[in-house]
């Protein structure tokens, strides 16, 4: 066979050869671009751990009706949004005498200046508080209904009561005295966008 032949026979298979190998490599380039891409991408979206680390949550209020309370999550917490009744606003100065720090003075849970008040609030109306007790950090339970009830006084009043270990609060998140939790319920920074609009986590316009 002579040297032509040769050429001719290895050139066209040594040129397909060249044509596969760099369709693979275009191809795993494409991969590995795609690969780098996905996790930029990702960071353009809230990560669970910004969330859990404070991201601001925005609550739509406007369907609330006077009595009713709802729940949100912030920072890992449990946090209410409750529109109380004229009547249960009344209760409020009737009980401050038999409460510890009616005031919220105590500084374990600095209350917001703007909440420092008798309903602990911005609209006297809306109670917003972290639902967990400050004594070991259990969730209080709803106790709205007055009069006498099971491991509750007989005048009381409405409000909030600890199933662990008894501590009692009422409808502005105050603790009663001679009770094991030390403090008030917290109330996190929050703002109103509208008035129907809450913002919880921040209070940068209050």
């Amino acid at each position: 066979m002579s040297d032509a032949t040769v050429e001719n026979t290895v050139g066209p298979t040594v040129d397909k050869g060249r044509r596969t190998w760099i369709a693979i490599t275009c191809g795993a380039g494409a991969v590995g671009g795609a690969a780098v891409a996905v996790p930029f991408v990702s960071t353009f979206a809230p990560s669970e751990r910004a969330r859990a680390a404070g991201a601001p949550v925005q609550v739509d209020i406007s369907a609330m009706q006077p009595g009713e309370k709802i729940t949100v999550e912030w920072r890992g917490k449990p946090v209410w949004i409750i529109r109380r009744t004229p009547e249960q606003l009344a209760t409020l100065a009737k009980v401050e005498g038999e409460l510890a720090d009616p005031k919220s003075d105590r500084k374990a849970y600095p209350t917001p200046a703007y909440a420092k008040n008798q309903h602990r609030s911005i609209k006297p109306e809306f109670f917003v508080g972290v639902g967990i007790c400050s004594h070991l950090g259990c969730s209080p339970s709803d106790k709205f209904q007055a009069g006498p009830q099971p491991s509750l006084p007989d005048n009381w009043a409405g409000g909030f009561l600890c199933p662990c270990h008894g501590s009692t609060f009422d409808l502005a998140g105050r603790v009663f005295k001679n009770k094991p939790a030390p403090d008030n319920l917290e109330v996190p920074p929050h703002m109103y966008l509208s008035d129907t609009t809450l913002l919880i986590g921040e209070d940068k316009k209050a």
